[in-house]
């Protein structure tokens, strides 16, 4: 018997002054048996870090022609590819040409993966990498309970998100690219 995805129900209060975003969201999302924690949370970091009204989740795991997140144009061509992790070259530069925009949001210990693959890639044009703080990460991942409530506040490059256990600082690197 197959495992089933486990739904969360997010309500996403963000500000993204940088960008004069203003929004009050209300979705589901899922995460797939094989994900952790914290890799869910690197998506919903990405949707507010990229947030556009067009910006949907990508089966991501399930199917791995699909980005973890995506903007897709009224006539379906994709206009922003959004995946998490740290994925190979290989993988990247298969992506950056699906699309006019591929940005990354990379996590976990970025060291080794930015001298082994990052430099490597560093020549696609579309390319946008950003690093997030891997125990910034893992603190706000914690203990995350199935219904969130998340203020997102980004300002001067800054991100930090208010649920009900306070506030947390997520510093975030641009390694490649700009948002």
């Amino acid at each position: 018997m197959a495992l089933q995805a486990t739904p969360y129900k997010v309500e996403l209060n963000l500000t993204d002054i940088d960008r004069n975003v203003y929004e009050s969201l209300r979705f589901t999302v899922a995460r797939h048996p094989s994900e952790t924690e914290e890799r869910m949370v690197a998506r919903l970091i990405a949707y507010a870090l990229f947030y556009h009204e067009q910006l949907a989740f990508g089966r991501g795991l399930s199917d791995v022609d699909e980005p973890a997140l995506w903007e897709k144009s009224l006539d379906g061509r994709v206009l922003h590819w959004i995946e998490v992790g740290q994925p190979d070259a290989e993988r990247m530069t298969w992506c950056s040409r699906r699309t006019e925009k591929f940005s990354l949001v990379a996590y976990g210990n970025l060291r080794v993966w930015q001298g082994r693959v990052l430099d490597t890639v560093r020549n696609l044009g579309n390319l946008n990498v950003v690093g997030i703080e891997q125990e910034a990460l893992s603190s706000l991942a914690r203990d995350l309970p199935r219904s969130l409530s998340w203020s997102v506040m980004i300002s001067d490059g800054e991100l930090f998100v208010t649920d009900e256990r306070g506030q947390h600082e997520i510093p975030l690197s641009w390694l490649a690219g700009s948002r």
